[in-house]
C-alpha cells in the first residue's frame, strides 16, 4: 500500500502546475492533500478528480478559499469523518477520516503560528485539545495514518537553520516537546525518522531568499502512525521536484 500527504497550497493551482499528471505514475492507493484552498462544489471538475479514484474533501467554513483538506483513495471508503468535535479546528477544515475495515487514514492540516500572536496561541490551543484525542486513537486498537502538514519540526536534523529559529512558530521548544510526547509517551511512529533516521530532507521551503534553491527547508510533514504499523513501513519518498507547491508530496510505502 502506498500513501502520499502533500499539502497543496490550493489545490487548483497544484493541478495547473502538472500534480495530477505527475500522480498516475507514483501508483498511490491514497492520497491525502491539504490546504485545498476551495469549497467542494469548486473540486468536481475533471482535471481536480483524478481517474480510478474515490475523492472526499472538508472545506473551510470560516472563510472561502482558506484551508482545506481532502483524501482521494482507490478503494471506496467504508466511513468518512469530518469533525473531530470542536468548532474552532473543525470549522477551518483541518481534519477529514476515511477508514477501511481497521485502517484509518486522517488528512490533518494543523494551524501555523507564523502570522502573529493570536493565531500561535490557538495554535497552542490545538496542541492541548487534540493531545487526548491522539491519545484515544493510539488506545483504539485502530491502525491510523495520520497524514498531514503539522506546521512543526522535531529535531535538529529537520530544519536547516535550527539555531536561528528557536523563537520562530514551527521550531518553538514547546512545540517541539508536544512532538516529544506523542512520538514517546502515547508511542505514535514518525515514519520517516523511523526509516531514515539520519536523513535530513526538508518538505517546505519559504518563497523568500531562494531558500528551496539553496535547500534551506523544514520537515514539517508527516504520516505518523500508530505502533501497530511500525513494522509495515517499508520505504518512504520526497519529492522536491517538479515543484506543485512551497511543499513537497511524501510517499510512504506500507507492507
Amino acid at each position: 500500500m502506498k500513501i502520499i500527504s502533500f499539502n497543496a497550497n490550493g489545490i487548483r493551482s497544484a493541478a495547473s502546475k502538472g500534480f495530477f499528471d505527475w500522480l498516475p505514475g507514483q501508483d498511490a492507493d491514497i492520497v491525502c492533500v491539504q490546504e485545498t484552498k476551495a469549497q467542494e462544489h469548486q473540486l468536481g471538475a475533471p482535471d481536480l478528480r483524478p481517474a480510478g479514484y474515490h475523492a472526499h474533501f472538508r472545506d473551510a467554513t470560516t472563510k472561502k478559499g482558506y484551508s482545506g483538506v481532502g483524501i482521494y483513495s482507490r478503494r471506496e471508503p467504508d466511513e468518512v469523518r469530518t469533525a473531530l468535535g470542536w468548532a474552532p479546528f473543525d470549522e477551518e477544515g483541518r481534519y477529514l477520516e476515511a477508514r477501511f475495515g481497521k485502517l484509518s487514514v486522517v488528512s490533518l492540516y494543523f494551524p501555523s503560528g507564523s502570522s502573529g500572536d493570536e493565531r500561535q496561541q490557538f495554535k497552542f490551543r490545538c496542541m492541548e485539545w487534540i493531545t487526548p484525542i491522539f491519545a484515544q486513537w493510539a488506545a483504539s486498537g485502530r491502525d491510523y495514518v495520520i497524514c498531514g502538514d503539522w506546521n512543526i519540526v522535531h529535531t535538529r536534523k529537520d530544519i536547516r537553520n535550527w539555531t536561528s529559529n528557536q523563537k520562530n512558530s514551527g521550531c518553538l521548544p514547546e512545540e517541539r516537546a508536544w512532538l516529544d510526547l506523542l512520538f514517546g509517551q502515547q508511542g505514535w511512529v514518525d515514519s520517516y525518522r523511523h526509516l531514515r533516521p539520519e536523513g535530513e530532507e526538508y518538505t517546505w521551503w519559504s518563497q523568500r531568499g531562494a531558500a528551496r534553491a539553496k535547500n534551506v527547508g523544514w520537515r514539517i510533514d508527516y504520516q505518523v502512525v500508530t505502533p501497530s504499523l511500525r513494522d509495515k513501513l517499508r520505504s518512504c519518498a520526497i519529492f522536491p521536484e517538479p515543484k506543485f507547491s512551497d511543499h513537497a508530496p511524501y510517499l510512504v510505502e506500507y507492507a
